[in-house]
């Protein structure tokens, strides 16, 4: 299994690799550089944006532009370029972070205190209509966030517990919240995730150096080792979705690796699900 150099960058905190299918392009964030990234695989083709704010994720929408999780809450992009404001809260001391779209188009967008101070973030769902609902409010570092490929199914990480956790669906809720995996003390901690086809859970392990595989039922099925000390999140793109795409931070680092901050690809390692853009 190849680890090729997709982008080579030097992000302090790359993270939220997305596939936008309808531009044939990854998009990934630089959080403490206030970038939002792209790059389309097929002619090279890279672009960034700078925010006013730390970005903690951004998603494509339906009907282009950007949809992006700030310091002060969720903002948007227009194709041309123009920012509107979606949902400001801004809260001193907190940032947002991770944030990923539901198959019904809704964006559900993470926050955490700078200092990871217990309890001091949350996750928000921002439905199509504008509407703002906080489902979780007492979350420390909001990350990881993907769904099963029927949308029964929704996977969860607060970083610090060490644990990837499982809701079930019900419309626009979300119940029964439990263990799916825990990963062990000296592995790394839980940080961006993703849900290929088969229903399979990919966690990219903060200070872990490596990508873990669970099954649905909470089962180690894969490791995968990287590069570099702090891998981030992951996404399948590509035309068919079987390209692993890897984004990766070198904050806090005394010796980075050379790749720390790029964003790496796994050509060919899976089968990815199809991924919703925000609806609103």
């Amino acid at each position: 299994m190849s680890v090729e150099v997709a982008v080579r960058e030097s992000a302090q905190l790359g993270e939220g690799p997305t596939w936008d299918a309808a531009a044939g392009r990854l998009i990934w964030v630089d959080i403490l550089g206030s970038r939002v990234h792209t790059y389309e695989p097929g002619s090279g083709r890279r672009t960034v944006l700078a925010t006013e704010q730390h970005v903690g994720a951004a998603k494509p929408r339906t009907g282009g532009g950007l949809v992006v999780n700030l310091r002060d809450g969720v903002g948007s992009y227009s194709p041309e370029g123009a920012f509107t404001w979606l949902h400001r809260d801004p809260v001193p001391g907190r940032r947002g972070n991770d944030a990923a779209v539901a198959p019904d188009g809704a964006l559900w967008a993470g926050s955490m205190a700078y200092d990871e101070t217990p309890g001091g973030g949350n996750l928000i769902r921002l439905a199509p209509d504008g509407s703002v609902e906080t489902v979780l409010d007492d979350v420390t570092v909001s990350n990881g966030t993907g769904w099963s490929p029927d949308g029964t199914l929704m996977y969860y990480v607060d970083t610090p517990t060490r644990r990837i956790d499982v809701f079930d669906v019900e419309g626009e809720r979300v119940t029964g919240r439990r263990e799916l995996a825990t990963v062990e003390e000296g592995a790394g901690f839980p940080d961006g995730l993703t849900v290929d086809a088969d229903g399979c859970v990919w966690v990219a392990l903060w200070d872990g150096a490596a990508l873990r595989r669970y099954t649905p039922s909470g089962a180690l099925d894969r490791v995968v080792p990287l590069p570099v000390r702090r891998p981030t999140a992951c996404a399948f793109g590509g035309a068919d979705l079987s390209d692993l795409y890897v984004s990766t931070a070198r904050v806090g680092l005394n010796s980075p690796s050379p790749l720390a901050g790029s964003l790496l690809v796994l050509p060919g390692v899976g089968r990815g699900s199809a991924q919703a853009s925000y609806a609103g």
